[in-house]
C-alpha cells in the first residue's frame, strides 16, 4: 500500500520513526521495540539507517519487511544518496522491492565528513534521488522538510522553492524535521500553500528525555530552543525521570495544538523507546479515536 493512500483515506494520519542497531550489533535487540510498538496501531512505521548505517551496510530493508509483513504496518524506508551511483541505487530499490516494501523516504544524506565536494557524485540532494526513483519505479515517495529552514541554507524561500521542486519530481507527502515551536511549522505551511504546494506535509515531534541528546540534534539540525523549552530543560536536567515526564508533556501540548489546527499528520520520533510512545497513546487516546473517527466519516461521505 502506497502511504499516499493513507493521506488520500485519512484526514489524519499518526506514524513512527525507528532506527536500526548498529550494525555489530544483533538486529534482534530492535524486535521488542517493533512489538511494542505495534501495539499502539500507528499508520505506519519508518526505518532510517540508524547509527553508522550506509547504502551498502543497513538493516532497513530487512526491518521494513519485518514490520509489514509480521505486524500488518505499513513501513517507510528511508534512502540516502549522496556518495551513491546509480547502480548502488538500483540494488537497493531492488532489494525494498523483493521485500514488499513500497514506500521509501528520499533522502540526501550527510556530507562526507572530510568536507570533499560532493559535485563529483551522481547524486547530489534529494531532489535528484526523487527524480530518479519515479522515472525508475513505482515506489511511493516521502521527502523531508525544513520548518526552520535546511541548516545549510537558512533561507525560508529558497527552502519552499526546493520543496516544490521536490513535489514536481514525484514526492507523495512531506516529513518535517523536528521543531519545538508550533509556531515555525504553522508559518512554513503557509509559506507552502503560498507556493502551490499540495503534498500533504506531517509535523516531525520528539519528545525530548535527555538534555545532551537535544543540544546534539538541535546543534545538527539548527532547530531552535524555545525560552519556555530551555527552563524545563534548566530545572530538571539533574532528574532524569522528571525530565523524562516533562519532555513528554511538551511533546503532547505540542501534538493536541498541532491536530487542533487540523494538521493533516504527526511523526514521532521515538528513539526506539516504546515507553515515551505508549505515554503519548495513553495521553492522546481519546483524541485519537476522535480524528479517526472523523477520518471515517470524512471517507464514507
Amino acid at each position: 500500500m502506497k502511504i499516499r493512500d493513507l493521506f488520500n483515506e485519512k484526514e489524519f494520519v499518526y506514524s513512527f520513526e525507528i532506527f536500526p542497531p548498529r550494525h555489530d550489533y544483533p538486529i534482534e535487540t530492535v524486535y521488542s521495540t517493533i512489538e511494542e510498538l505495534s501495539k499502539l496501531k500507528p499508520d505506519y512505521i519508518s526505518v532510517t539507517y540508524g547509527a553508522a548505517g550506509s547504502i551498502a551496510n543497513n538493516r532497513t530493508a530487512e526491518i521494513a519487511n519485518l514490520i509489514k509483513d509480521k505486524y500488518g504496518i505499513e513501513s517507510l524506508a528511508h534512502l540516502t544518496c549522496i556518495g551513491s551511483d546509480k547502480q548502488k541505487i538500483d540494488n537497493v530499490l531492488a532489494d525494498l522491492k523483493e521485500k514488499k516494501i513500497d514506500n521509501i523516504l528520499a533522502l540526501r544524506g550527510d556530507r562526507p565528513e572530510d568536507g570533499s565536494n560532493i559535485d563529483r557524485f551522481e547524486f547530489i540532494n534529494s531532489q535528484d534521488i526523487i527524480r530518479y526513483i519515479k522515472e525508475n519505479s513505482d515506489f511511493g515517495i516521502a521527502a523531508a522538510c525544513y520548518p526552520e529552514g535546511h541548516i545549510e541554507s537558512r533561507d525560508k524561500n529558497v527552502d519552499i522553492e526546493v520543496l516544490k521542486r521536490k513535489e514536481e519530481f514525484g514526492t507523495d507527502y512531506f516529513i518535517s524535521q523536528l521543531f519545538l515551536d508550533n509556531n515555525y511549522f504553522y508559518d512554513f505551511l503557509d509559506k507552502a500553500e503560498q507556493k502551490g504546494i499540495k503534498a500533504p506535509i506531517q509535523a516531525g515531534i520528539m519528545p525530548v528525555i535527555n538534555k545532551r541528546q537535544i543540544e546534539k540534534i538541535t546543534s545538527l539540525c539548527g532547530a531552535t530552543l524555545p525560552k519556555k523549552f530551555i527552563k524545563i530543560i534548566d530545572k530538571y536536567e539533574h532528574d532524569k525521570d522528571a525530565l523524562r515526564d516533562a519532555g513528554i508533556a511538551y511533546a503532547l501540548e505540542q501534538i493536541v495544538d498541532l491536530i487542533s489546527s487540523g494538521v493533516r499528520g504527526v511523526h514521532l520520533y521515538t528513539m526506539n523507546n516504546p515507553y515515551i510512545a505508549k505515554r503519548i497513546n495513553e495521553n492522546m487516546d481519546c483524541i485519537l479515536s476522535s480524528v479517526r473517527k472523523e477520518s471515517k466519516v470524512a471517507s464514507l461521505g
